[in-house]
């Protein structure tokens, strides 16, 4: 029995919710092909939306001047359309309309389909490089509404573990690429040789923090080519800049959190996060991190790029150490209207403070959602990449970081990502699956409630759960394959997976996927049976996605604000 969404909208005692989140959005036209006469629509409902709001679908041959509308009647049950009025060979432009009380209104968004044969439910932007992409953000860059695309191009990885075979030396610096919505190439931003070429040296977050209504960008950054000869970055000066979304060019910076305490270990102090966080429930704050497996320093900041506050985890913090995630979470655990920080196995309040604290060691998985809509409140499920002789896959707490249940056994290294989503309409909430590398072999599959449902490798560490058809259930996206679990193959991927979010269309979610000089975004042309609010204006799920450009890649998770 799937439940989709379990509406929370749980009241604190002050009556406080997410509802504040506003980001300006246009309503999202998709164009795709059916087959070679059938064109398929989609479009934003947005959370402002009154309960009867209707619309109407126009289309425009390319070449010609004039819109004609064709839908018979004014479409009210879904946010999408089949167009079968299309001829082969063909290319469209398509725009929606609202009707409001009777009134229709313009809609800013628009999509254009080429009629091609065949089932194409994707489109793709074509790049000013051959070259694969190494990860990718979006934001509205020129306040138009609709998402841009910030890509980090090589698709290179140094890691900073000091055992041989991780570390290497970078090939080149790293550069930033800007694309609008469109696919016309902005603008480029060279991160230079003093960030070298790998995920913990290079975070950098697309988010509009100072509230202008454009999504700037933020890089931690240095000067100048600071290499040693064997090409280690060990010195010089590093920063926290940020980027104008319009022209690429650094307008402001900040020292970024120093090395100090780390006692010169290189692995240790190379770890960086950057991330968003609605820190006092109606202003976004930046949240910059230094530290994952010792000390962990983490700082606020507020748009003008000053302290809020700061957090380490030395002197009374001491236990806190280790305790980092490959990436951080955030969202309102204790429904007081202000996100707090899920860093690792432990959890910052609002203001810095911590909140409690797990003992469980270091985790490479770890997800905050209603994973059991059976309990109050949000849980977290974790994979813990420490050797543990018990819980090293467990679900607690979001509110206390109370285990809830795990594996009785010992685990070696439970790796990589994981995975939490609704996927089997046997059990209520979430299946949460997780597996060990590096020494062992289990694999675990439970359902929200703590049943091992599986022992079975999925053939993945991190599968990628999707919205995609019709119903509530999630389909799953491993090895380019799209499928029902237990069920029909959908769909074929190509391409490296870079990211999964609803950045167009209806409330349904995107793949999105490098290929050699190609950013391609697949998107479901399967017609809904019924409607529902866009995810990305929900905020944690809005601040999972902006988080895709720091750490391992963790698919957004909706919090306690859905309509």
């Amino acid at each position: 029995m799937p439940l989709f969404f379990v509406c929370l909208f749980l009241l604190t005692e002050t009556g406080r919710t997410q509802n504040n989140f506003t980001e300006k959005i246009d309503r999202g036209v998709v164009a795709l092909t059916i087959d070679g006469t059938h064109a398929y629509i989609g479009w934003r409902l947005l959370k402002d939306d009154p309960d009867d709001i209707a619309f109407n679908v126009y289309r425009m041959e390319v070449g010609s001047s004039d819109f004609i509308r064709v839908n018979k009647t004014p479409l009210t049950s879904t946010t999408d359309f089949t167009d079968n009025t299309v001829k082969a060979g063909m290319a469209y432009r398509y725009r929606v309309r609202t009707l409001i009380n009777g009134r229709e209104q313009e809609a800013p968004g628009e999509a254009t389909v080429f009629m091609l044969a065949g089932n194409k439910p994707w489109y793709s932007l074509k790049l000013n490089t051959d070259a694969r992409l190494k990860r990718l953000g979006v934001g509205d860059l020129d306040g138009d509404g609709a998402y841009d695309f910030i890509i980090q191009f090589p698709d290179f990885n140094v890691d900073p573990y000091h055992m041989p075979g991780y570390w290497q030396r970078s090939p080149e610096p790293y550069t930033l690429h800007a694309y609008n919505s469109k696919g016309r190439f902005m603008w480029s931003y060279d991160m230079g040789w003093s960030i070298e070429t790998g995920t913990w040296y290079s975070p950098y977050m697309v988010y509009d923090v100072d509230g202008d209504g454009l999504a700037e960008i933020y890089a931690k950054a240095g000067e100048g080519d600071p290499r040693e000869t064997d090409g280690h970055v060990l010195e010089g000066p590093e920063y926290l800049v940020k980027i104008d979304p319009r022209t690429g060019k650094i307008i402001s910076k900040r020292d970024w959190l120093s090395k100090d305490g780390f006692l010169n270990n290189y692995n240790y102090w190379s770890r960086n996060f950057l991330t968003v966080a609605y820190l006092d429930g109606k202003d976004p704050s930046l949240i910059m991190q230094r530290g994952t497996y010792t000390i962990i320093k983490t700082e606020a900041l507020d748009k003008y790029l000053k302290r809020e506050w700061y957090w380490e985890s030395t002197g009374e913090y001491e236990k806190y150490k280790g305790q980092g995630q490959h990436g951080i979470m955030q969202g309102d655990i204790d429904f007081d209207g202000k996100d707090e920080l899920v860093i690792g196995t432990f959890a910052l309040d609002d203001d810095g403070k911590p909140i409690w604290y797990t003992g469980l060691k270091h985790n490479d998985a770890g997800y905050l959602a209603d994973i059991d809509p059976l309990r109050p409140g949000m849980e977290i499920f974790y994979g813990i990449e420490s050797r543990s002789p018990k819980n090293g896959v467990c679900l607690v707490e979001a509110a206390t970081g109370k285990i809830i249940w795990g594996f009785e056994g010992p685990t070696t290294h439970v790796h990589s990502q994981g995975m939490v989503g609704d996927i089997d309409p046997d059990f209520p909430g979430m299946e949460c699956y997780a597996g060990e590398a590096k020494g062992g072999d289990q694999y675990f599959m439970y359902s929200a409630a703590g049943k091992r449902l599986s022992d079975k490798d999925m053939g993945s560490l991190n599968p990628r759960p999707v919205w995609w058809d019709a119903d509530d259930l999630k389909e799953l996206n491993i090895n380019q394959l799209l499928f029902k679990y237990k069920g029909d193959t959908l769909l074929k991927i190509e391409g490296k997976v870079v990211m999964v979010g609803d950045i167009i269309g209806d409330w349904r979610e995107e793949i999105i996927t490098s290929l050699p000089g190609e950013l391609r975004i697949y998107s479901t042309n399967i017609p809904a049976s019924g409607r529902k609010t866009c995810l990305m204006q929900n905020r944690q799920y809005r601040l999972g996605i902006a988080n895709s450009t720091m750490g391992y890649f963790y698919p957004p998770q909706m919090g306690a604000d859905r309509r």
